[in-house]
Parts: structure tokens; sequence; C-alpha cells
């Protein structure tokens, strides 16, 4: 059989993006914007989205940033921490201005000092979001020093995961940007109520990519990349079908000199090429049949919406298509654009839409 050239899939989503504040979501918003129906916005903005009221605020600044009447939707989500207002969390999602509710362990990643110091401290919260449904999207990492970095989100789900949904059954979750084996058994070894994003980082890169030569801050992201058998157990799962695991990129902007300093910050941004990576990788393992499921229908299913009305187009030419190394953020700093070799050769030729930021 001839290798696929085309491919026709429903527009996809991204169920995990960072687009930050200010310049920052002014430069990288058209990124996103071009392709994608819709995207979860994570709230670990400085202050954080806590209040469904900063959810509203933080949406009108993202559409204030689009062109006038453009289609794409920012699903937005509040930012857990041991003092949530359940009523205001209900409030929210019952008027659908927020969609979900972030638990980041306080001082696991970028923003995430005013998260949950213990679940037990947000049982009512998580009683109340069990009751309406409402999706908890969990980053999953210990944080006790103790623990091996490499080894934080096994820990977590065992610690902390795990009993916390035995103690609240019909809470709904999804465990974030997965990177580990033992994540992707877990959710398997589940019945219902839990799901996982995978981005295409990590099934593209292991942690070899760290120090490919030298250290490499632009491959650094939290959680960290792991070893080659967790990378090939997470493509396995994406590429399966299986319907607990969809596209979330964590596209995670930073300004390249706070990479590049002796402290440098934790996240790629890849939404420049994310959909063309994921691409590549289904192609690898024989699965492009498979692709629209992990990309445009999925996540929806698990959501419970509705995929995209409309369809886009990728076609696989000779050479890849000429992105730039870096854009440009207004005010000067300018964000490095994701790169593993090899650089996929599918493109998008049908279906993205112009986008250009509000004089």
């Amino acid at each position: 059989m001839a290798a696929a050239k085309r491919i026709e899939i429903v527009r996809p989503d991204d169920w995990h993006l960072h687009l930050r504040d200010g310049a920052m979501l002014e430069a990288v918003l058209p990124y996103t914007a071009a392709l994608y129906g819709r995207a979860i916005i994570m709230p670990n903005l400085a202050p954080p989205v806590r209040m469904t009221a900063e959810a509203e605020a933080y949406e009108g600044r993202i559409r204030a940033a689009l062109p006038e009447d453009h289609p794409f939707r920012p699903l937005m989500t509040l930012y857990l921490t041991d003092t949530t207002d359940a009523a205001d969390l209900r409030a929210g999602f019952e008027s659908g201005a927020v969609t979900a509710v972030k638990l980041y362990p306080a001082g696991a990643t970028t923003n995430s000092e005013s998260g949950v110091t213990d679940t037990a401290k947000v049982a009512s919260v998580l009683d109340a979001m069990a009751e309406i449904g409402m999706p908890l999207l969990v980053h999953g990492e210990v944080t006790d020093p103790d623990v091996d970095v490499f080894d934080r989100e096994a820990v977590f789900i065992d610690t902390v995961l795990d009993p916390m949904r035995r103690r609240h059954p019909d809470l709904r979750v999804v465990l974030e940007h997965a990177t580990t084996a033992r994540a992707v058994d877990y959710v398997l070894a589940e019945k219902q109520g839990i799901a996982a994003s995978i981005t295409p980082h990590h099934l593209v890169i292991n942690r070899n990519a760290l120090f490919a030569g030298g250290l490499r801050p632009h491959m650094y992201c939290l959680p960290i990349a792991k070893r080659e058998e967790n990378r090939q157990a997470l493509r396995r799962a994406a590429t399966s079908g299986d319907g607990r695991f969809f596209l979330g990129t964590d596209s995670a902007p930073h300004p390249a000199r706070l990479k590049e300093t002796d402290c440098g910050c934790a996240g790629i941004f890849n939404a420049p090429n994310a959909l063309e990576y994921t691409a590549r990788v289904f192609e690898e393992e024989g699965a492009l049949d498979r692709l629209e499921a992990f990309c445009s229908l999925n996540g929806p299913a698990f959501y419970r919406l509705l995929p995209n009305d409309d369809r886009i187009v990728l076609e696989k030419g000779e050479t890849p298509e000429s992105l730039p190394d870096s854009i440009a953020v207004p005010g000067g700093d300018s964000v490095r654009v994701f790169r593993a070799d090899p650089v996929p050769l599918w493109r998008l030729s049908a279906g993205r839409r112009p986008v250009g930021r509000t004089a």
C-alpha cells in the first residue's frame, strides 16, 4: 500500500495550553487560534486565575487579541488553592464561564506557589466538582525534594492521585501531560472517570535531548522528559485509538533570556508545529488512521462537548515547512520554537484560518 500523502481530519483542539498574558499572549495566540477550534487555557498567571470573575476577565483579554468574530474558543479554567470558594466554582461552571479546575501541587512548576498543599484541604471543593461533573485537571508530580525528579509523576499517582480518586470516586480527572509508562498503565487500569493528555514533545524526545552535546535549556519542561521506555509507552497509548488519551500540547512560552540563564524556566513552545510533529509520530507508528481520534475526537468526548464542525487537511511534502527558529514578542523578547530531528514533513494545506493581532 502506498504511503499516505494527504489526511483530512476534524479540526483539532488543544486540551492543555499556556497563553500567558500581555505582550506574550499577543505573540503566541495566533499560532493556536489559526488551527485549533478550542483550547483549555491554563490559569497559572501571576497572580493566578482563582475566581470566575478573573477567568472572565482573562478570556476578555484573549478575545481582544483576536480579530473580531474569530471562531477560536478559549475554554477557561480556575486555579485550585487551599481556600477555593466552591460556590464561585459551581456558579462559573454552571454559567459556562469556566470549563475545569486545575490542581497544581504547591511548588511543582511555573507559578504554582499558590497551589494545593494537601488535597484533604480541598475535599469539599472536590465533592462539589464531582456532583456537577466538572473536570479536575491535575499536574501530576509530587514536590518532595527527596523524590528524584524523574520519579515525581509515578510517586504522585501512587501517593496522591489514586488515594484522592478513591475518596472522590465520582470525580472526573485528567492526568495532564502524562510522561511515564506508570501513568499510561494507571489510566488503562481504571474503568471510568480518568483520562490523560499527552504532549507532542513527550512523544518525540526522551531525557537525552536535554544533554545532547551540552545542556539544552529549550528542551527543559515539567514534567521533565523521561527514559526512552516511557516515551515508547506514550506513543503506544496516543496511537492506540483509546478514547482516554488525547492531545494537550502544553505549549508553554518563556522569553529566551529566561530559559538561557543559570536557573532557566521550564516550558517548551510548540504551538507553531505541534500538530505536524504529532502527525509525524502517528505516521512512524503506522497509525495515521487514528490521528483524528487523538487530536479531534477523544478530548471533546471526555469534556462532554461536540467535535468541531469543520475540517482541516494535512499534506506530506518533500521538504519541511519553513518556520522561524524564534518568534518576536512585542517589547524586545523572543521565544524559541520547538525543534527535534527529524523535522516533520507534514504541513497544513487547507483549513488554517488567517489570524492577526488587533490594531
